[in-house]
């Protein structure tokens, strides 16, 4: 194999042996915010013509699950890793910055697709969403996962230990989740609120995925992907450079 093949799946391999708690624990935690959100606000909140609000979460929730577990995959592995000192024995082999870049930002995205997956399997249960766009489905997951797997990859080596990891998702990554219009519409907010989402690129992600099953969205998906993309190139720049020079991982 070569050895960013080699590495990718030392990274696939160490989240699936403990895959109840990295894929099927987040699959649990979607379902509950379905029946709490669903229960009490189905019936109460129209957001799209003849769609139930519960059909509406689904896609949200799937989206969220998937950027979360992105991110978290890339950031854990490498704050593990330096925790635990076994980041040298991967240090000392001849693997470029770009074979780095390309396992970790892989796992990451493969982890985050079977969370969504998994997700999205359980909630149809509760509500089977239409498929009115499967493309754009499928783009806007996999460039959900790039973007909050190289997030993670930056976060993983910046952070020293899981306190400093846990701030930057506690007060960066669950915010911008959380008011990227997972549980609503952005629409339902006054002018102003409407204003700050817009700024957000995570309501880009998710607004583009809801598209790809309904054929309805806040804004265009051809501007939400570019925005996605380009959020996903600017970032992508920036863990290459951090892992060229060695940043907090080389002394």
């Amino acid at each position: 194999m070569n050895g960013w093949q080699t590495l990718l799946k030392k990274e696939v391999l160490r989240f699936w042996k403990v895959s109840f708690q990295t894929v099927a624990a987040p699959v649990l935690t979607a379902v509950l915010y379905l029946l709490v959100f669903g229960h009490v606000l189905e019936g109460r909140v129209m957001v799209y013509d003849r769609i139930s609000y519960t059909a509406f979460l689904i896609p949200g929730l799937v989206m969220m699950s998937m950027l979360q577990n992105a991110f978290a995959n890339s950031s854990s592995s490498l704050v593990q890793s330096k925790i635990m000192g076994s980041l040298v024995f991967v240090l000392l082999t001849p693997l470029s910055h770009w074979a780095w870049f390309t396992a970790y930002v892989g796992a990451s995205v493969l982890r985050g697709l079977l969370v969504g997956l998994g997700v999205f399997v359980v909630t149809l249960f509760f509500a089977v969403p239409d498929f009115a766009a499967p493309l754009w489905i499928l783009v806007f997951g996999f460039l959900g996962c790039a973007l909050m797997g190289t997030l993670g990859l930056i976060a993983g080596l910046w952070a020293e230990k899981f306190d400093q990891m846990a701030a930057f998702q506690n007060f960066l990554i669950m915010p911008l989740t959380f008011l990227s219009g997972v549980f609503y519409s952005v629409h339902s907010l006054p002018a102003f609120w409407q204003a700050v989402s817009h700024i957000n690129p995570f309501f880009y992600m998710i607004d583009g995925f809801r598209y790809g099953f309904f054929g309805q969205s806040d804004v265009s998906p051809w501007i939400s992907v570019g925005i996605v993309g380009a959020a996903w190139l600017a970032v992508s720049a920036l863990a290459v450079h951090l892992l060229r020079i060695g940043y907090k991982i080389r002394n």
